[in-house]
């Protein structure tokens, strides 16, 4: 007999007090008592319950922190109690000003200071009434700021119920937002990574700023965003302790996060030691910091104090000295980065920054360099914060000497010398040299080797890394030319290097059995699929849909690795950006020798075959020409020039008289010529005459075969399938020219359920889309098996 089913109301509330609590240790108390997976189980089952009851959702619900709709602007917020700015000191003795101030207008010789880090982020108010996150807002001009509620909520450490008991009706805490260091560079670790998808972020502070100014807070959610919690604002009954000290206690105890670095100090020599140990904590600290705070401690004798103009008298910002210094360019050269992002940097005369001798800063990429005007010989202002990289600030115009000229980024890789191309949008340039480059190495084997490119089981970073560091691979061929030895060695060579011994080795004993797995792995890795291949090669946007689109239609290795990019573009899942980066891979000596390097070495491409019927019927003069990019030549007159010439030749070889004659306008016809006469568009267009009567070779076998069963129709799967995985289900059904996608719609032709389907199932009920089982998919292929 099963177990009754708890009371929803009741179990979702559960739910809420055991996520809130999971979060608070995690957040606040930096003791997590769950393992991530219990605490993603937990918010998947309340995200259930309230989707199948709406009416549980309430505003200090753990799932309102995924981020809502975009919002088209923010709401302005006039603060009860304004938040203004605090006076700021740069030395010992402005400090000891303060403090004597203080001592005459107040009855205490040696006066008791709350101090804490000042934060580098950005400041905010919340808002909680009957113990609820109502709302959240930024400082602004400090007496009006921007409502950003619905970003904060996406902040765990911000708590969306008050714990315990006796917080007041209303109460408004104020504190900063900020972006952990490690949150930082993880973010722009996988931005680096992402090929251009993710923006990279220039420094902890301004992300904090800019992800609670998203106005989707979606992408809000997806940053390492934190909260630490510093004052009061607005408070409406109950009562509060009558320090500023245990103010913070009390907060802590209602479940928002207070520095630990936060203390208390006896007189002007009890702050200035605090400043002390804080600066030299700084650079280990996992957050930035620009200085200290002082707060006179006893709250009644801050409100006797009051404020002049608009900063209080009972608080002082102590200011770092900045982490600025001046030096002089020496050299811009470029560094290649894992992914073949060309970066430039400063060579510096060395000069002492933030606690370390700087030789080097980063410029980021040729806009900033534009930016800046930065030149060789130049002096300049350097920043250093942490371990933050440190960065070029800005020049000093009046000392630049006569002879300095503005920089360019180098046309050629200075490691490989393949071209160096940025796309158009794009900030940042990229070597193209992927497969050659040694700077791109390991990220490039990484990638040919992963699962659903060439499926080299065991080829892990480390051992890539130290293969390359230790002169055993050079490029992905490489791999296909090791056996068994060669790994043993590399493995001897790499412990002896990192002095470490096995206890295999000491035992007398030598582990083989992975070094003989790898090679068995590599092995049968050398039969393949073209679209497995060609997504292998690491071509930048190429993905696997965009690697099955190549396969599918030109069917051939040597045909894509020789195709200009007019001819990729009459498929129509390429576009130009697409079209030209796989041109520009396909155009470096060095990707070609390798490919021919991986054929040498019996790597084998096992399912070549004619072109698709569908580029058969593409491959005319007009249409290359049409998707050429000429200026001024339209599809229009493009299919005009097809009707008067029979071949590309014909169209270069054609006089400015005789493209008129075909019918184009005068102006047409003398860019065109322009274009032909220019070295570089002749090039292109004898390549894509060329490559177009080489496909029209390949085609008339292709022209009269039939089409894929499912040509044109939009598959969707859901369910566990028993006998065919999601990948090969995927893969036989895009074999017979269907569209797989992830999500049921109008536009889907069928959804094929396995046991356990869930929701895309009742969408395609609910849109009326006809639904296969698993035997009915099975029949299907077999019919069409022989395809």
């Amino acid at each position: 007999m099963n177990p009754p089913r708890p009371n929803p109301a009741a179990r979702a509330a559960e739910l809420r007090v055991r996520i809130e609590d999971a979060n608070y240790r995690y957040h606040v108390l930096d003791e997590p008592d769950i393992a991530d997976i219990e605490y993603d189980r937990l918010m998947r089952e309340l995200e259930a319950l309230e989707a199948e009851y709406p009416e549980l959702a309430t505003p200090d619900s753990p799932t309102q922190r995924v981020g809502a709709a975009p919002s088209s602007a923010f709401a302005k917020v006039r603060h009860d109690i304004p938040m203004l700015s605090l006076a700021n000191a740069f030395s010992d003795e402005e400090v000891e000003d303060f403090v004597r101030r203080i001592v005459e207008r107040v009855d205490d010789a040696d006066p008791l200071f709350s101090v804490e880090p000042k934060f580098d982020g950005l400041a905010i108010s919340l808002r909680y009434e009957d113990g609820v996150f109502v709302r959240g807002a930024t400082r602004g001009d400090g007496e009006e700021g921007e409502d950003v509620s619905a970003n904060l909520r996406t902040i765990k450490a911000i708590p969306l119920r008050l714990r315990g008991t006796g917080w007041p009706a209303v109460l408004e805490v104020r504190g900063e937002v900020y972006m952990p260091r490690a949150g930082f560079e993880a973010y722009n670790e996988k931005a680096r990574a992402s090929d251009g998808a993710i923006k990279p972020l220039i420094n902890p502070r301004n992300a904090a700023a800019g992800s609670l100014r998203q106005l989707d807070p979606r992408i809000t959610a997806q940053r390492p965003l934190a909260f630490y919690a510093y004052a009061l604002g607005a408070v409406q009954g109950g009562e509060l302790p009558s320090s500023h000290s245990e103010v913070l206690r009390t907060l802590r105890g209602w479940g928002f996060p207070v520095s630990e670095l936060v203390s208390t100090a006896r007189g002007a020599r009890g702050c200035l030691d605090y400043y002390r140990g804080i600066g030299e904590r700084r650079d280990a600290l996992p957050f930035d910091i620009d200085g200290v705070v002082y707060k006179l401690d006893d709250l009644d004798a801050q409100r006797e104090l009051g404020f002049v103009g608009r900063t209080p008298r009972w608080a002082i910002a102590h200011k770092f000295p900045a982490q600025e210094q001046q030096t002089v360019v020496e050299a811009i050269i470029v560094n290649i980065g894992r992914t073949g992002a060309a970066t430039p940097a400063a060579k510096l005369v060395p000069v002492f920054v933030g606690g370390v001798t700087v030789t080097n800063a980063t410029l980021h990429n040729a806009d900033q360099v534009a930016r800046l005007d930065v030149r060789v010989g130049d002096t300049v202002i350097v920043r250093r914060a942490g371990d933050v990289i440190p960065e070029v600030v800005r020049v000093v115009p009046e000392l630049r000497p006569a002879h300095a000229r503005p920089w360019r980024m180098p046309s050629h890789c200075p490691i490989c010398g393949s071209d160096i191309v940025r796309e158009e949008g794009e900030a940042v340039a990229r070597c193209t040299g992927e497969l050659t480059c040694a700077a791109q190495r390991t990220q490039a084997v990484f990638h040919f080797a992963s699962r659903r490119a060439m499926d080299i089981d065991g080829l892990g970073e480390r051992y890539i890394e130290d293969l390359g560091d230790l002169g055993y691979l050079r490029s992905v061929a490489d791999l296909y030319a090791l056996g068994l030895d060669d790994l043993l060695e590399m493995k001897r060579r790499a412990d002896e290097r990192d002095g470490t011994t096995p206890e295999t080795v000491k035992a007398g004993k030598v582990a083989t059995k992975w070094a003989e797995n790898l090679i068995e792995a590599i092995a049968k890795s050398r039969h393949t699929t073209l679209a497995r291949f060609l997504y292998a090669l690491g071509i930048a946007h190429v993905g696997e849909s965009t690697a099955k689109v190549l396969a599918t239609w030109f069917g051939d290795l040597e045909r894509v690795r020789h195709l200009p990019w007019p001819i990729l573009k009459l498929v129509p899942d390429i576009g130009g950006e697409v079209a030209r980066a796989i041109d520009a891979f396909f155009q470096q000596p060095g990707n070609q020798q390798v490919i021919d390097d991986l054929l040498a070495r019996g790597v084998e491409v096992t399912d070549a075959h004619p072109p698709s019927p569908k580029l058969a019927r593409q491959l005319t003069p007009a249409n290359v020409l049409a998707q050429a990019e000429i200026p001024k030549l339209t599809a229009k007159r493009a299919e005009q020039l097809g009707a008067a010439f029979d071949s590309i030749e014909a169209v270069i070889a054609a006089d400015a008289d005789a493209l008129v004659g075909a019918g184009l306008p005068a102006e047409t016809a003398s860019a065109l010529r322009d274009y032909v006469d220019d070295a570089a568009g002749r090039a292109l267009l004898e390549r894509c005459a060329v490559a177009l009567a080489r496909l029209q070779e390949a085609a008339p076998a292709a022209a009269n075969a039939k089409e894929g069963a499912l040509e044109g129709q939009t598959v969707v799967l859901t369910g566990t399938l028993a006998a065919l995985t999601r990948d090969d289900a995927k893969a036989k059904l895009e074999a017979l020219g269907a569209k797989v996608a992830g999500s049921v719609s109008k536009k889907t032709s069928f959804v094929v359920a396995g046991t356990e389907a869930g929701s895309k199932l009742d969408k395609a009920r609910e849109l009326g889309i006809e639904v296969w089982d698993e035997q009915r998919l099975l029949a299907f292929l077999a019919k069409h098996a022989e395809r």
